[in-house]
């Protein structure tokens, strides 16, 4: 069974870093999942299938946090005291706002148009904009001492992530 009290990263065998190997957090969640899914514990007393459920999840829980840059970078921040998205500070630089209000204007401009084509480029510019600033984080996390700067990029990146969203569902919206 898995030790509880172990952090993601420790989870997985990886270390502490929001640079990680995608494809050996894959091998040790499929390894982990292997080893404390419920279905091989079938035929245990209750406790254990209650433990075996609960590792389950937690594994679970811990391998979306890291696959997901955003939540890698938030969990990275919390593991240093830091909430990144505490709902009290909200703030964005105002030249980013405008900066995405833009797209979203030109996106509604492209769906209204019919252009899937000029929505597919919004997104594949935003997903650079994204890499540039995963890129950012990944440098700022990497210092011991700059928690700010990580948690303003981090919050860039979370509203980058939900403008793609949204304009990959106007997309989805004219392909359906």
């Amino acid at each position: 069974m898995i030790d509880f009290s172990r952090n993601h990263f420790e989870l997985f065998g990886l270390p502490v870093s929001f640079a990680i190997d995608g494809a050996a957090l894959d091998r040790a969640w499929r390894d982990l999942q292997a080893e404390v899914h419920p279905d091989r514990h079938a035929a245990a007393d209750d406790a254990s299938r209650r433990l075996a459920l609960q590792a389950s999840a937690r594994v679970n829980e811990s391998y979306r946090a890291l696959k997901d840059p955003v939540e890698r970078g938030r969990y990275l921040l919390h593991l240093r005291g830091i909430d990144a998205f505490d709902e009290t500070d909200t703030r964005l630089p105002l030249d980013f706002l405008e900066a995405q209000l833009e797209r979203r204007e030109h996106a509604a401009q492209a769906a209204g148009e019919g252009d899937v084509g000029a929505l597919d480029d919004i997104v594949a510019d935003i997903r650079a904009e994204s890499r540039e600033r995963e890129r950012d984080l990944a440098a700022l996390l990497e210092q011991p001492g700059d928690g700010a700067r990580a948690t303003a990029v981090l919050r860039e990146l979370r509203f980058l992530a939900k403008v793609a969203e949204d304009v990959g569902s106007m997309a989805e919206a004219l392909d359906a």
